[in-house]
């Protein structure tokens, strides 16, 4: 059983691409960020990324670790939107100190040693409630994503600007 993510700054298309691999019967993981904001901003709680990224993270850690758990049993590809190194990422771009535990965490919960990035994509960019970045904040993101897989020795191969259905067939192509 591979866990393969699905990775890039936001607004990239990740989510989309996600929803179509599930529509065609692979399993999926759904962003463990979103579900966090959700839940935060329905308690009116400060633990959200903007306001407190440190009691944040944390809390998105714990939320991945379940996710990577309840596939354990799985016999095909399941495809992770974001992955622990995201955090990781966050992190240094808020210059947030990464605790062991983010690389303990990771080393116990291995993904799919390649990593699919979408690419910053003006065209579909937008904000909503839990995408609060600008676009140049997102690049930024972006950058720090590709290069924090990198240096965790994952193979960034990276997603290409087209519909939906031809990200599906370039991802199903490449594992």
């Amino acid at each position: 059983m591979r866990r393969c993510i699905i990775t890039g700054g936001p607004g990239a298309g990740k989510t989309t691409l996600l929803q179509a691999l599930h529509n065609q019967g692979f399993n999926t993981a759904a962003e463990a960020s979103r579900q966090v904001i959700k839940e935060e901003v329905a308690k009116e709680s400060n633990c959200l990324p903007w306001v407190n990224l440190s009691c944040f993270a944390p809390k998105v850690l714990a939320r991945m670790v379940q996710l990577y758990q309840s596939t354990g049993l799985a016999t095909q590809t399941t495809f992770f939107d974001r992955g622990i190194p995201d955090i990781i990422a966050y992190l240094q771009v808020a210059n947030e100190p990464v605790t062991e535990i983010y690389y303990d965490t990771l080393e116990r919960h291995p993904y799919h040693p390649t990593v699919f990035i979408a690419p910053p994509w003006p065209e579909i960019y937008v904000n909503d409630s839990e995408r609060w970045q600008t676009f140049a904040e997102a690049k930024a993101i972006y950058m720090a994503i590709k290069q924090t897989y990198q240096s965790l020795q994952y193979t960034t191969v990276e997603l290409p600007k087209s519909p939906v259905e031809e990200r599906v067939k370039f991802v199903l192509s490449s594992i």
